[in-house]
């Protein structure tokens, strides 16, 4: 009897692969004789590299770069087969990095993202898969396309510094420089958020606030985001504001479509592709799948409903485990989700479920698969 586990990381305390260990354990406990199968998941954010790699075997490279503050950091990327490299713009411009007191809306840059990508065209691939989220940035890529070598100037023909911020002064943009090489690759957009660049629902309004922007910030970047569409609009022949998921970290997914002709899809479908998560469903009598939190919000983009369609597609169930279950969770049974379940034995503080993720993992799993398997629904 083969049952696949294919959990997202459990934020703060367990990563994908650790967490599918986790399951995996609780089923052997349950059902010795089970055929266990992990595939560790993501939907492009934080984790996203990592969970690629343990599924198929990749490199992980490491390059120099900077982070969001323009400080000298070393970032992870991952190298696949057939030209393929996987780069989460997290690991390079990422809010996690930058200490509370420190962000700066109007500074932060994805200069390092930038870099990345440079550095996975140096090592030859023809593939770049960009996964987007967790940014501390709002300066619609133009760190990213400075860093390949493009150029953002003002109405005296000098350079911008940093930030978007500074893009209310743009008047001119150069691509003179920007890396040949671009033009003669596939760059594939990770991401599970449809938001425009500008706007109410734009990058500067929806995700400013949590990277440090005060109120008055989030409107002088929204302005200047729309700059640099304007800008970008009569460099390019084309509009690329409105697109869904241009404001994606900080505008990142803005220059991505714009200036590198970038592909988007749902993060989770494309590493369900990479992990072959199909492939590995394929005769199996049960999936388990989880996060963190699950809630209505997980239907947008989210790994267990990305792995709930591919399990629902070939008629297997899927049980969900996650460390609490919010408000309209249950919305996901019509989705694929045959049924969730929460990891706390009972209440417990956030620093308890953090610690014993991974005991709690193993107890849950254990216990669904001696329920499900008293059922009668699967025998060896």
């Amino acid at each position: 009897m083969k049952i696949v586990i294919a959990p997202d990381s459990f934020k703060e305390s367990l990563s994908a692969e650790a967490a599918a260990r986790a399951i995996a354990r609780g089923v052997q406990a349950a059902c010795p004789g089970a055929q266990t199968v992990c595939i560790p998941m993501a939907d492009g954010g934080e984790g996203t590299v990592s969970a690629v790699l343990a599924a198929t075997g990749g490199k992980l490279r490491h390059s120099p770069a900077h982070n969001a503050l323009g400080e000298s950091i070393t970032a992870h990327w991952g190298e696949l087969d057939e030209g393929t490299a996987i780069i989460e713009m997290a690991a390079a411009a990422g809010l996690d990095q930058i200490p509370e007191a420190r962000r700066d809306a109007l500074a932060a840059d994805t200069h390092g993202v930038g870099e990345l990508l440079r550095a996975a065209l140096d090592a030859g691939a023809r593939r770049l898969i960009l996964g987007l989220g967790g940014s501390a940035t709002t300066d619609g890529g133009t760190g990213m396309l400075r860093a390949l070598g493009a150029r953002f100037l003002d109405a005296d023909g000098k350079a911008l510094p940093p930030g978007g911020g500074a893009l209310a002064r743009l008047a001119s943009i150069d691509l003179s420089g920007l890396d040949a090489r671009l033009a003669e690759v596939q760059v594939e957009v990770a991401c599970d958020v449809d938001n425009p660049l500008c706007g109410p629902q734009g990058a500067a309004h929806v995700f400013g606030p949590q990277k440090g922007a005060t109120e008055a910030q989030v409107e002088q970047l929204d302005a200047a985001l729309a700059r640099l569409a304007d800008i970008a609009r009569d460099t390019l022949d084309h509009d690329a504001r409105d697109h869904p998921g241009a404001g994606a970290a900080g505008g990142l997914g803005f220059a991505a479509r714009a200036f590198l002709d970038a592909r988007f899809r749902p993060g989770v479908e494309v590493v369900a592709e990479l992990n072959a998560l199909d492939s590995a469903i394929e005769g199996a009598a049960l999936v388990f799948t989880g996060e963190g939190r699950m809630d209505a919000q997980t239907l947008r983009g989210k790994t267990p409903a990305g792995v709930a369609r591919v399990a629902h597609a070939r008629g297997v169930p899927v049980v969900a485990l996650a460390g609490s279950l919010g408000a309209g969770y249950q919305e996901l049974h019509a989705h694929g989700i045959t049924a969730a379940f929460s990891l706390a034995p009972g209440p417990v503080t956030l620093a308890d479920a953090l610690a014993h993720a991974d005991s709690y993992l193993a107890d849950r799993a254990r216990d669904v698969t001696q329920l499900w398997l008293a059922a009668g629904k699967r025998r060896l």
